[in-house]
């Protein structure tokens, strides 16, 4: 056991945040892909115009990542993640009685920067602080669960909408982040003078810490700029499909209930990527698992674009998706600190998050763009997957220096 692992980590931080982490990814990541057809039927906007709002509101997350980070290494989580999640409510409340566009953009720039308190980078930089040494296991136990964050949260989205209307199920996504994911944050999140006093037990008798390297002179070596190419390509992908899949999946003949059925499978494969990489993880290096995951990638891409309207080809390619996705997010919380180490993990992590998550804000956009210019989802899935290809070479690079 290493120095800085605690002798028995404290495994409630997970449970709590693995709650947490499924309403959060569900309310503000997923569920906009299933409320974007009645806001456009109801309100008139253009596809383009909706999802560039979600786009922005992705590039304000990725703008905010260094600086919650960095208020992370030094307050401790709680402070930030429940403040996270009460903004979240109270946007999804307004976004409930939204009526003008720019209102639209308004609350869902703000709830970009409630995703960057919330959703995997802050979680990940507690546990790390929390867990030392384990906090691949950690992250690892905390993206299982919230791997089922699509599962759980497109058909229930699609539900309320068709029980209670759009406009009353943002009230309800509201509620869960009010009741369940704040109170979780602030009970079991630790607080900074709980972070500063494991800081001193893990830096020895002395309690001062041992300096490591500046951040500005990681930010500047060619591991971190390749690893930020490789997360940034592969997350420009995802994030496009996560947006356009149960469109894709209609353009290609399937009912709206099969897309929906077809495109929640994603979670539990994620989970089972998960499991397998949890299973590995004594056995195979981090890296070692995040290249095969990498590597997985386009092949689930070539196996969507052959596969037409074939249930057989679309179930493979979503399980090759989901699985190199599911492990592909416990390799980019686990990877960082394993090359650059774990004393600055929550600003090197949020410095690295940056363009990824501002790639996952582009994603989406750019795929409307070329669905819009082309009239069919086929360039779409060529482009995303040369991206696939890109992300695989320059991770090669990354881990052989």
């Amino acid at each position: 056991m290493s120095d800085d692992t605690p002798a028995r980590p404290p495994w409630r931080v997970v449970w709590a945040l693995s709650v947490t982490q499924v309403i959060s990814w569900g309310s503000m990541f997923y569920s906009l892909s299933v409320l974007l057809v009645p806001i456009e039927q109801e309100l008139g906007w253009s596809r383009d115009a909706i999802i560039g709002a979600f786009s922005l509101s992705l590039l304000c997350t990725g703008l905010a990542s260094l600086p919650v980070g960095l208020l992370i290494d030094r307050y401790g989580g709680r402070a930030v993640m429940g403040c996270g999640s009460l903004a979240g409510a109270v946007l999804f409340a307004l976004l409930g009685h939204v009526h003008t566009l720019a209102a639209f953009y308004a609350i869902w720039i703000g709830l970009g920067f409630a995703m960057s308190m919330t959703l995997y980078e802050p979680a990940f930089a507690v546990i790390t602080a929390s867990f030392g040494g384990h906090a691949r296991k950690g992250i690892t136990v905390l993206t299982l669960t919230g791997g089922l964050a699509s599962t759980v949260f497109w058909p229930l989205t699609q539900f309320l909408i068709a029980e209670i209307g759009w406009r009353n199920a943002l009230l309800i996504l509201a509620g869960l982040n009010l009741f369940i994911c704040t109170p979780l944050h602030v009970l079991f999140v630790p607080s900074a003078a709980r972070r500063q006093s494991s800081a001193t037990h893990d830096s020895g008798a002395s309690g001062v810490r041992t300096a490591g390297p500046a951040l500005r002179d990681i930010v500047r070596t060619r591991a971190f700029l390749l690893l930020a190419a490789t997360f940034t390509a592969n997350m420009l992908a995802f994030s496009a499909f996560s947006m356009h899949l149960i469109p894709l999946l209609h353009e290609r003949g399937f009912s709206a209930a099969d897309t929906v059925m077809l495109a929640a499978l994603v979670g539990p494969m994620q989970v089972a990527g998960r499991m397998w990489e949890y299973a590995m993880g004594a056995r195979l290096r981090a890296t070692q698992v995040a290249m095969i995951a990498l590597t997985l990638f386009p092949v689930a891409v070539a196996l969507l674009f052959f596969a037409g309207g074939a249930w057989p080809l679309v179930v493979a390619f979503i399980t090759c998706y989901g699985v190199s996705n599911g492990i592909v997010t416990i390799a980019r919380g686990t990877i960082p600190a394993e090359i650059f180490g774990r004393e600055r993990y929550g600003a090197v992590n949020g410095a690295l998050s940056a363009p990824v998550l501002a790639s996952r804000a582009v994603g989406p956009l750019v795929a409307s763009l070329i669905w819009s210019a082309t009239g069919s989802y086929d360039a779409v899935i060529l482009v995303l997957g040369a991206m696939g290809v890109v992300a695989a070479a320059t991770f090669v690079l990354a881990v052989k220096i």
